[in-house]
């Protein structure tokens, strides 16, 4: 099923790429240099098939682990982490081009989220006392089993680590099928969360192609998937958990709306729009990916919004000073570039940038964008930018409702009447005002509609991975 997949879309796209496979290896090349810096062996069906029970034996016995063991190895990961931060973020950038000083923070945000359920992670699971007829009820939040983590590129730790904190301190043990790009920073997650103390067992590296996979969703020993990736492969797994009755998760893509209404403080709302889409090279599921902007304050927004990017440094992502560098694969640009292509055939206007070499896609902004071009409708994976003018708020809630994508979106205005109605009317499971959509310990992140389902991080996302019981004394 992957295969054919896969198969499908090199045949619509010539440019496609697998990650070559050589006598059971694959080679990870650095985008930047475009050079091959190592090679990885890949796990035989023996090898995965033992890696499967030993997480079976690992979660007998790490179920019956205390509430303050559990935080206690994630204090120890964070401080792993901190530890070890240059060397983490130095793969980060090797293996998917993420500029330096953005990898680094990548790997700051994995230390918040392992100290905030080691702080939080008992109350979180504290049983709840419910008043009813019963001498005593209450429900009580048990560890879920074997989880199958498949995870993306584009955040090769932070993607991780925001499943994996909740849970380990769920008592539950994970199981990694990483993008075969970020081999080597799933190795590093290995490390990490053995020399703090966590059972090698209860953290085990998938090494596979897409082959395996869902034999392994199908695998009596799984309890769970959790998976982050596209729409299109998301389907398929969640599909296969569906068939085997298996509890999922899916982070799925997303075209965020950034609207921009005509009392928004321009300057501040440019500089938020521009790292909203072009941090990490555009490459993530919750950018800034449509541009709204009230016709009233069009001109003065897009002028700036210019000035801004105009002011970002390209180049070598090993350099301190780079935001914008290459993307993660060559065929990633070129379907971008088909994105771009459809757009200009179809009227948009191009106002900055438009180049594309190899991997490297210069930052790009167009303007008179409509509903029926590719980059409102798809998912733009890239540094592009498409505007769209309007001039009623209902007319904006209407488009932004249209998409068949729903993760999040970000609303500019200093009115609170027009944040209330925004609130109210936009279908989207995170709405942010006058700052960009980000993934925060503290509050519940995931999709709607074809951006997938179920919850991570704070309360919710602990939950997702416990097995709720529902206790009655009569």
């Amino acid at each position: 099923m992957y295969l054919q997949l896969l198969k499908n879309i090199k045949k619509n796209n010539p440019k496609f790429h697998l990650f070559p496979i050589f006598e059971n290896m694959i080679e990870l090349k650095d985008p930047y240099t475009n050079t091959i810096f190592h090679k990885f062996e890949l796990d035989d069906r023996a090898k995965t098939r033992s890696k499967i029970d030993a997480a079976q034996h690992a979660f007998q016995e790490w179920k019956k682990s205390s509430f303050d063991t559990r935080a206690k190895v994630l204090m120890n990961i964070a401080g792993q982490l901190r530890k070890q931060k240059h060397h983490l973020a130095d793969t980060i950038t090797k293996e998917m081009g993420k500029p330096i000083s953005q990898a680094r923070a990548e790997v700051e945000k994995c230390v918040w989220v392992c100290e905030f359920y080691a702080k939080k992670g008992t109350e979180f699971l504290a049983d709840k006392i419910i008043s009813t007829n019963a001498s005593r009820s209450y429900i009580s939040y048990h560890p879920y089993g074997v989880i199958l983590a498949i995870m993306p590129w584009n955040y090769p730790l932070w993607q991780v680590f925001r499943f994996l904190a909740p849970a380990i301190m769920a008592g539950n043990v994970a199981l990694l099928k990483h993008a075969p790009n970020t081999f080597l920073s799933a190795k590093n997650i290995a490390d990490v969360t053995k020399k703090a103390g966590l059972p090698e067992v209860n953290f085990q590296n998938l090494f596979i192609d897409v082959e395996q996979v869902e034999a392994i969703i199908a695998d009596p020993i799984v309890n769970a998937v959790t998976f982050t990736g596209s729409t299109t492969a998301g389907s398929k797994v969640a599909e296969q958990a569906g068939k085997n009755l298996k509890r999922s998760v899916l982070e799925l893509g997303g075209s965020n709306a950034l609207i921009i209404c005509k009392d928004a403080d321009i300057h501040k709302a440019a500089r938020t729009c521009v790292k909203a889409r072009f941090q990490n090279n555009g490459q993530s599921c919750i950018a800034g990916k449509r541009l709204f902007v009230h016709e009233d304050v069009q001109d003065e927004f897009i002028s700036k919004l210019v000035d801004e990017v105009r002011q970002l440094r390209v180049g070598d992502p090993k350099m301190e000073e780079t935001y914008i560098s290459v993307m993660a694969r060559e065929d990633l640009a070129y379907d971008l570039k088909k994105q771009l292509d459809d757009a200009l055939e179809k009227g948009a206007q191009l106002i900055y940038g438009g180049k594309q070499d190899g991997s490297y896609f210069e930052p790009t902004i167009l303007i008179d964008c409509d509903d029926d071009m590719k980059v409102m409708k798809e998912e733009t994976f890239g540094p592009l930018l498409p505007v769209q003018a309007f001039s009623v708020e209902d007319e904006v809630i209407k488009k932004v409702n249209g998409s068949r994508y729903a993760l999040g979106a970000s609303v500019f205005t200093n009115n609170q009447t027009i944040t209330k109605k925004m609130i109210a009317e936009l279908n989207e499971p995170s709405i942010f005002i006058n700052d960009l959509v980000k993934s925060d310990p503290r509050l519940p992140f995931g999709g709607y509609k074809d951006s997938g389902y179920g919850r991570e991080l704070a309360e919710e996302g602990i939950r997702e991975f416990s097995l709720i019981k529902t206790v009655y004394h009569k």
